[in-house]
């Protein structure tokens, strides 16, 4: 009954979002409706939509705060966990990443989708059958002592921040481009509506949330690209349609003189360096070179093998170690609905991620066909003067425009010549996405669902993130480590304080822009990596580790991933095999696994108690006791944890 009660709601839902787009296209075209405030509307609607659901949600019950009551269906958690886990990243920078990159670009389609089949196999069952609220709780009550779990707690911050710092920028961007708010107040009305759904409702208004967001980002992805293949080839399916754009694309790569091809593999492609380094390499280049990519000013992208099949397994394990995809395995009834719940969210992730490679593809294509060879001008706006393309018309394309006002994509017209060609435009990845409805000429009610459903993708993966923040503070370290006998009053109290905190102190590093999201989001996929999926592996499937072993190795795998982070970002030069500072994960899962195990075998075993609890983990079938019997309607119960040690 309740799920039937679901599908009815977010069914009405979703018809209703569709009925609402198609109502400000007509508006649009048929009434002349200015689009800021088709903008406007779409920011107002969904933003609105989000509080509402978060305000219904709201729960003062502490199970549901952290865990949804643990009563979230399968197919509805599936949902969430694809918006959960799509961020920014994936709805704005991927295709933009296999835009400029090409091949290479295709690692972060393998790692991500590969890293869920990961999760499938290897943690979801186990982590759901173990039943707490953290992935921390896991590690103290496998590992033995609040030592790992402060430890443990403090990675979870580290990654979270991380990521939900990328959301963040993410949601800047989006709203000073669609709604014409300066990047700072975009940042600042964004997480306002992330703190109505987190603040008030905890775990629970963040998956009711989701699911709404998902519903949301899926439209918005697919209904552009669906737009640009009818537009190009005249058939509706785009995943079957882009080969032939590839074709296109090489043949306009061939007549516009570009040597390096968008399907060559590890490809020193164009830079996604600041606009500033890419300018004055452009100024250096002479008439001979113009057509070649621009070189890499800081290498941030796959040039090797090695580093693209370093970024592929980083982004993988990386995927089955970030705590706020693991927690939603906590809030399905049944290691059953675990299992079902992960199945989903491939699907659900499988849709965008599927279609991703043909809008990169439709977007190169116009970009190449309808826009490089057009003449270069200036124009004054608001007291400056800015360099942009002029269109058939002789006025200025409003999207060159727009966005050269963000300084993330600039034009310089290297040989003199007054046309532009297709290096002499530098775009940076983040912007793909968000710009292809306008290079392609579409409706301005396209170019804003792109916007709302980029604004979903952000926010519904900040919502969570946040969640993981405030549990690790609130739960982890102030409830079982400093005072295990606070009130769950003051225990959800704290949570909501943390998740202001938390949201403040993103918002304050997202300010200065320091990298591109995609980038930002590839730190915390190696920050999880080495950290997080060591220790789950080795906490399931070996007995033998012990305390020690877990706390030093997420100490060192967090360490030499810093380290190498730090020293590749800012010295290219220092790598190991061309690897890039984006695949620093992978030196810091072998130190975690190797002082891990080192130290386990030279320390002392596990209490006998921890090594029965692993050994019962291992066996997640439906016919043991504490398994769910869906025809019983009996729900799971947590496993018990050892008894708390004193260190």
């Amino acid at each position: 009954m309740f799920q039937d009660k679901l599908f009815k709601y977010y069914g009405l839902f979703t018809i209703g979002f569709i009925l609402f787009s198609i109502l400000m296209l007509i508006l649009e075209l048929v009434v002349g409706v200015p689009t800021g405030i088709i903008g406007w509307a779409f920011l107002l609607l969904t933003m609105g939509l989000y509080a509402t659901v978060g305000i219904i949600s709201r729960t003062k019950v502490l199970d549901e705060y952290y865990v949804a009551g643990r009563r979230v269906p399968g197919f509805f958690n599936g949902m969430a966990t694809g918006a959960d886990w799509m961020s920014a990243a994936s709805f704005i920078s991927m295709a933009g990443s296999l835009w400029l990159l090409g091949y290479d670009g295709l690692a972060y389609i393998m790692g991500w989708t590969g890293g869920y089949v990961l999760l499938a196999l290897l943690f979801a069952p186990y982590i759901r059958k173990f039943g707490q609220y953290t992935i921390p709780d896991f590690v103290g009550a496998r590992f033995g002592g609040n030592k790992p779990r402060a430890v443990a707690a403090f990675a979870a911050v580290i990654v979270s921040f991380t990521y939900v710092t990328a959301q963040v920028t993410g949601v800047g961007l989006i709203m000073s481009r669609f709604v014409g708010v300066p990047y700072e107040w975009g940042v600042i009305i964004g997480l306002s509506g992330v703190l109505v759904c987190s603040f008030l409702g905890g775990m629970k208004a963040v998956t009711w949330t989701q699911v709404a967001q998902y519903v949301i980002l899926i439209v918005a992805y697919l209904v552009p690209v669906t737009f640009l293949s009818v537009k190009l080839t005249g058939f509706p399916i785009p995943e079957l349609a882009y080969g032939q754009a590839l074709q296109n694309i090489q043949r306009l790569e061939v007549e516009q003189k570009i040597s390096k091809g968008y399907i060559t593999p590890f490809n020193e492609s164009l830079s996604n360096a600041s606009a500033v380094a890419a300018t004055k390499q452009i100024n250096s280049m002479t008439g001979a070179n113009i057509a070649e990519p621009i070189p890499a000013v800081v290498s941030d992208w796959t040039k090797s093998p090695w580093d693209f099949m370093a970024l592929t397994l980083v982004l993988m394990i990386g995927t089955a170690g970030l705590p706020h995809i693991l927690i939603r395995f906590y809030t399905v009834p049944s290691i059953r609905e675990s299992r079902k719940s992960v199945g989903w969210a491939l699907f659900f992730i499988f849709l965008l991620y599927f279609t991703a490679p043909a809008y990169a593809s439709f977007s190169r294509w116009e970009m190449l066909k309808n826009v490089a060879g057009l003449k270069i001008g200036t124009v004054q706006d608001g007291g400056k003067t800015y360099t942009t393309v002029l269109g058939n018309d002789g006025k200025p394309l409003s999207w060159v425009l727009n966005f050269g006002k963000t300084g993330l994509l600039t034009i310089n017209d290297a040989n003199k010549d007054g046309v532009l060609q297709f290096t002499e435009l530098n775009i940076v990845a983040d912007l793909i996405v968000l710009s292809t409805p306008e290079i392609a000429g579409l409706p301005y009610t396209i170019a804003a669902l792109v916007a709302a459903g980029g604004l979903a993708a952000a926010l519904s993966t900040a919502d969570g993130l946040l969640v993981v923040i405030a549990s690790a503070v609130a739960h982890d370290w102030y409830y079982r480590i400093y005072n295990p006998k606070a009130s769950a009053g003051r225990r959800m109290a704290l949570g909501k304080a943390m998740v202001v905190v938390a949201a403040a102190a993103a918002a304050l590093a997202a300010m200065p822009r320091l990298a591109l999201i995609v980038q930002m989001v590839s730190w915390a996929f190696s920050l999880a990596a080495a950290s997080f999926f060591p220790i789950v592996l080795l906490g399931i499937f070996w007995k033998r580790a012990n305390g020690v072993g877990a706390s030093f190795g997420i100490i060192s795998g967090l360490a030499v991933t810093l380290i190498y982070m730090v020293g590749n970002y800012t010295n290219p030069a220092f790598n190991i095999l061309g690897i890039s500072h984006l695949s620093a994960g992978l030196f810091g899962a072998i130190a975690n696994f190797t002082v891990t195990i080192g130290l386990s075998l030279v320390t002392a075993a596990p209490p006998k108690e921890i090594q029965e609890l692993v050994e019962h983990l291992r066996h997640p079938q439906e016919d043991d006791a504490l398994m769910d019997d869906l025809a019983g309607g009996k729900v799971i119960q947590p496993l018990p944890a050892p008894a708390p040690a004193s260190n």
